[in-house]
C-alpha cells in the first residue's frame, strides 16, 4: 500500500467515524433526521476544513468531491438505523472520538508538513484539524465542547502529531509513522479515560 493510499482511507475512517459520533449525540439529543445528518456532516468535515482554510488550500477537500460528505452521511444514516448495534460499544461517542481525533491528527500534520509547513506548525495544524469536527459537534448540540473540559483531549491529538513529526525527524518510514502515531493518540486518550489521568485544576 502506497503513503497516499494510506492516508486516503485514513481521511475516509476519521471522517465516518467522526461522523458516527456527531449521530450518537444528535440521536440522544433527540434530533430528527436531518439534524441528524447535519451533524454527522458537520463533525465529519469541520476538522478538514478548517485545516484546508489555514493552509489555502481551497476550496476545501470536502468541497472538492462529493466523497466526504457522503461518507459523513453515511455515517449518520447508519446511526439512524443502527444506533443499538452502535450502543453495544462502552462509551461509543467517546470511542469514536478518540479514533477520529487520532487520525486527523497525525493526517492534518502531515498535509501541514507537504505544504511546507515547519514541525511546531504543522503539529499545531494537526491538533486543529482533530478537534475542530468535535467542537462544532458539541457546540451545535448545546454541550461545553470535549477539548475545554476533558484533560487529555487535545494533548491526545497533540502527542500523536508530535509523535509523527518526530518520527518522521529521525528517519521512519511514513506509513509506520503514521499508523504508530495514529494507535499511540488514540491509546492515550482511551487509556487517559480508563484510568482517569487529568491535567492540574486550579484550587477551588
Amino acid at each position: 500500500m502506497t503513503v497516499a493510499l494510506l492516508f486516503i482511507l485514513l481521511d475516509a475512517v476519521g471522517t465516518f467515524v467522526f461522523g458516527l459520533s456527531g449521530a450518537m449525540v444528535a440521536m440522544r439529543r433527540r434530533f430528527d433526521i436531518f439534524g441528524i445528518l447535519v451533524l454527522a456532516v458537520a463533525t465529519g468535515v469541520a476538522g478538514g476544513m478548517v485545516r484546508d482554510l489555514l493552509l489555502g488550500s481551497t476550496p476545501p477537500d470536502a468541497l472538492r468531491t462529493v466523497w466526504p460528505l457522503a461518507i459523513a452521511s453515511l455515517a449518520g444514516v447508519c446511526v439512524f438505523f443502527f444506533k443499538p448495534l452502535i450502543e453495544r460499544l462502552n462509551r461509543p461517542v467517546m470511542l469514536l472520538d478518540a479514533i477520529g481525533l487520532g487520525i486527523f491528527a497525525v493526517a492534518g500534520c502531515r498535509k501541514a508538513l507537504l505544504y511546507g509547513l515547519d514541525a511546531p506548525g504543522a503539529v499545531l495544524l494537526g491538533v486543529i484539524s482533530a478537534v475542530g469536527g468535535g467542537v462544532l459537534r458539541d457546540i451545535m448540540a448545546t454541550e461545553v465542547p470535549r477539548v475545554l473540559h476533558e484533560d487529555i483531549y487535545a494533548l491526545a491529538a497533540l502527542a500523536g502529531a508530535a509523535a509523527y513529526a518526530g518520527c518522521l525527524w529521525f528517519g521512519v518510514q511514513d506509513s509506520i509513522a503514521a499508523v504508530g502515531a495514529v494507535i499511540f493518540a488514540v491509546g492515550l486518550r482511551l487509556a487517559s479515560v480508563r484510568f482517569g489521568w487529568h491535567l492540574p485544576h486550579p484550587p477551588k
